[in-house]
């Protein structure tokens, strides 16, 4: 069974071409290519409420050429989301319009909480088997956003999504009421439930593992990441693409979005953060599949 999906997201552009393998007792899915466009949506839309016609265009030309590798891919379903930056910009409704008369592709551009929703069809709590907490706090951060997604191991017990991300914080679009916000909730969702694990997903906690040598499959401790929080501040934007390898799309929102993830787990008295790798492609997938499924029983 052969997908696409396509995240629309405040930072980059990604195209996730994913297969599931149905032949044994559980369904496998499997990566087969993912693109990742640094078109920075954001920068336009939570700074002047619309995206420019030159983002527009880069955009408009990506989808393009995403519909021509779907078409090599022949996947039998797409999905494609747009996010924080999409929802804020007044030219949104224009774009959508323009992307499906010139590539076809027809985008949805999603609510913070179906955005939680999608990212928790990743059931991630299945993934790390081995951890023995009872309760997990999902903590995913964008350039425009952050979606926190409490639950166990059979259901969601809380999330909201906040206008908090990397690229507002950049732009010193984060007020202290929003901030103190997003701390009261999750200082009330988390004080009766215990043990306690988060999950973190978004490129920026993933290139913080990497910088953090940590071992595939195991989690990061909040020490750990704190470390390379102080790593990263000690280092200017240039010295973090030049000896830390950062991308430069990377190098400068990486600081407030890892600040974003210590403040919540501090917040939540979280000890550790599982780094899986999936995220809302990733989740797009599995609601696809879920589909799909029973066409292939």
């Amino acid at each position: 069974m052969r997908f696409a999906a396509i995240d629309i997201g405040s930072n980059a552009v990604r195209l996730l071409l994913s297969k599931v393998d149905i032949t044994g007792v559980n369904p496998v899915f499997e990566t087969v290519s993912l693109i990742r466009m640094p078109i920075r949506l954001g920068d336009d839309a939570f700074v002047h409420g619309r995206i420019s016609d030159e983002k527009v265009g880069q955009l408009v030309k990506t989808m393009i050429a995403f519909r021509y590798l779907m078409d090599a891919y022949e996947p039998i379903d797409v999905m494609a989301c747009a996010t924080s930056a999409m929802r804020e910009a007044q030219n949104s409704d224009d774009i959508v319009s323009r992307i499906k008369d010139e590539s076809g592709i027809e985008i949805s551009v999603i609510s913070g909480r179906k955005e939680a929703r999608i990212i928790y069809s990743n059931h991630i709590e299945k993934i790390i088997a081995n951890d023995t907490s009872s309760t997990y706090l999902h903590i995913d951060v964008g350039g425009g956003s952050t979606e926190l997604i409490l639950y166990d191991r059979s259901r969601v017990l809380a999330y909201r999504s906040f206008n908090i991300g990397a690229i507002r914080m950049i732009e010193g679009l984060v007020s202290k009421d929003e901030w103190n916000d997003m701390k009261k909730w999750v200082r009330s969702v988390t004080k009766e439930y215990r043990p306690l694990s988060s999950v973190g997903s978004g490129g920026n906690i993933g290139k913080v593992f990497s910088l953090a040598n940590a071992k595939e499959g195991t989690p990061l401790s909040y020490g750990d990441l704190k470390n390379v929080y102080d790593l990263l501040r000690a280092h200017s934007l240039e010295q973090r693409i030049i000896k830390l390898g950062l991308k430069p799309d990377r190098a400068d929102i990486i600081v407030p979005a890892s600040k974003i993830y210590l403040s919540v787990m501090k917040w939540g008295n979280v000890e550790k953060i599982h780094v899986p790798q999936l995220g809302l492609a990733d989740g797009i997938i599995h609601v696809l599949y879920e589909k799909h499924k029973d066409n292939y029983v």
